[in-house]
């Protein structure tokens, strides 16, 4: 299903409603009138997404549902003046030559990636954009219209987290684990024909991002890693603090918690029609009291809110891989510094000053790698650099770009604020 928007402005207020923070923090348009095309090869992934409940939402113990993400995405890039297409990219139901189907999936029922791709000049660019745990592609929302105007811009849902298909999550290893994200991102981008294409990842969505470029690099010019988590491990950094917290009682009680896959998203399920309430006081504290940047508007601050809430409060899926790919003080399993001499894509590292995920591992990480990489800090900006500053984010990445966009690349210094590691 596609659906373009034009560049209008959705005028209409909306109730408050909700999030959570991306990768496991210590301890994610207009509702104006739209073209629809359906492909064929969409068309069931269409049917699925649009099933409603019987049940009036307010009769819901859980207020939410597929239609609710996708509506509170559109209200949330009401925002956003470029212009767009929204689409369920099909991927079947499975890898290709596997008789596991995304995976152990009782369904045989395709899935789909839902996806944005933004106008942009001819020539430009491609820049595939993925988000972190717990968030979605429209936590973005503030970056569009200016990567847009450089690139061409496609934001996607990863299998199992915001308006994508949310399947039964039934990995049982690290390894079949980073599989359900790594191969039905590879099947997302046959399914778009797309190459020679720049990828960015935030948070959890770095580290697949990285896992992706380790597998299928011949696809990949550039890889941006934002804040990327899994490139320490535990034992890399010698955690006495985490072990002395795991021998106390609330770091045991904290530790079964996550060895159990006990998510964020469980206890704003659990709250029912209070977890509303619940997501609009974190957001309200994370992206404006507690700010390390640019605070959000009352209206962004309202839209992320009710776009949160929906995709966390949705169908468990993708938000169960936690355990899988890191231990407690989400320390990675497979840590990407163990792969760096494997590196065969040039990369740039983006963090905020804040950023609670420690840039220290991308310098251990660079040591070892053969390729072009560098390291780039944005001032006042926490994990979420791209909300907290977005000036300062956008000048990191088309430095960062500087090959693809500049006739002269080696002349171009780095932005001011901005400082190397």
């Amino acid at each position: 299903m596609k659906l373009r928007r034009p560049n209008s402005r959705w005028s209409k207020k909306i109730s408050l409603a909700s999030m959570a923070e991306g990768i496991a923090s210590p301890a994610a348009a207009a509702a104006t009138t739209s073209q629809t095309a359906t492909s064929t090869a969409a068309t069931t992934a269409e049917s699925i997404c649009k099933k409603r409940s019987l049940w009036p939402s307010i009769l819901r113990w859980i207020p939410t549902s597929t239609d609710h993400i996708i509506r509170a995405e559109k209200r949330l890039l009401s925002v956003v003046k470029t212009p767009y297409i929204q689409e369920h990219v099909n991927i079947g139901s499975g890898p290709p030559g596997s008789t596991v189907r995304w995976f152990r999936s009782v369904s045989n029922d395709p899935k789909f990636i839902n996806t944005l791709t933004f106008d942009s000049k001819e020539g430009s660019p491609t820049l595939v954009m993925v988000h972190g745990y717990g968030a979605s592609q429209g936590f973005f929302f503030r970056n569009f219209d200016t990567l847009a105007a450089h690139f061409k811009v496609i934001a996607i849902d990863q299998l199992g987290w915001g308006g994508s298909s949310r399947p039964d999550f039934t990995c049982k290893s690290t390894e079949e684990t980073e599989a359900w994200f790594i191969d039905s991102l590879e099947e997302w981008r046959k399914a778009k024909n797309l190459s020679n294409f720049i990828l960015l990842g935030h948070s959890f969505g770095g580290y697949v991002a990285a896992k992706y470029a380790l597998k299928h690099p011949e696809h990949i010019q550039h890889l941006i890693l934002v804040g990327p988590a899994g490139f320490a491990s535990e034992n890399d950094y010698k955690s006495e603090w985490l072990t002395r917290f795991r021998a106390t009682w609330k770091g045991a009680v904290l530790n079964h918690l996550w060895e159990s896959n006990f998510t964020p998203q469980k206890i704003v399920r659990g709250l029912g029609p209070w977890g509303p309430d619940m997501v609009r006081k974190y957001t309200s504290a994370r992206f404006g009291s507690r700010a390390q940047g640019s605070v959000l508007t009352e209206e962004e601050s309202r839209l992320l809110t009710d776009y949160v809430y929906h995709t966390l409060a949705a169908k468990a899926s993708g938000e169960l891989c936690l355990k899988y790919i890191f231990s407690f003080g989400a320390f990675a399993r497979m840590p990407l510094v163990q792969r760096a001499s494997e590196w065969k894509v040039p990369t740039s590292f983006i963090y905020g000053f804040q950023d609670w995920m420690n840039y220290q591992g991308a310098q251990e990480a660079r040591q070892h790698m053969r390729v072009p990489c560098e390291i780039i800090r944005v001032p006042q900006a926490g994990h979420f650099v791209f909300i907290d500053a977005p000036d300062g984010f956008h000048s990191a990445v088309l430095h960062a770009c500087r090959r693809f966009l500049s006739p002269d690349p080696d002349s171009e210094s780095l932005p001011e604020g901005l400082t190397t590691a």
